[in-house]
């Protein structure tokens, strides 16, 4: 079985959307990093101080064929398009240790795909 990590920089306001998206699809759960980030955009300032976006960065460690299910519902998911939403994006997984527990839901959602 081979694993991606998925990352999503998201608007703090969509997190449990996405999060429960993911779930339906087949993620058996998340880590949520708080933090700031700079868009495309030109940045606000107020004052002189420049105002960051907050955003959420959520982890995702999914088998890979759930990791393109998750990222092709979020490319398609509305809220997600709008500007300034969010990223997201896999990457392969070489080696992991602790998700031995995981296993068996994994391979169901695998089965259900």
């Amino acid at each position: 079985m081979k694993f991606q990590l998925l990352l999503a920089a998201v608007n703090p306001q969509l997190t449990y959307e996405i999060i429960d998206k993911a779930k339906e699809l087949g993620a058996t759960g998340a880590t949520i990093i708080p933090g700031r980030g700079i868009g495309g955009e030109d940045k606000k300032t107020f004052f002189g101080l420049t105002i960051e976006g907050e955003t959420d960065v959520i982890l995702f460690v999914v088998e890979e064929r759930i990791a393109s299910s998750i990222i092709k519902a979020l490319d398609e998911y509305p809220k997600f398009q709008a500007s300034e939403a969010g990223i997201a994006f896999s990457v392969p997984i070489d080696q992991i240790a602790g998700i031995q527990s995981q296993f068996k839901k994994f391979k169901e959602a695998v089965k259900k795909k």
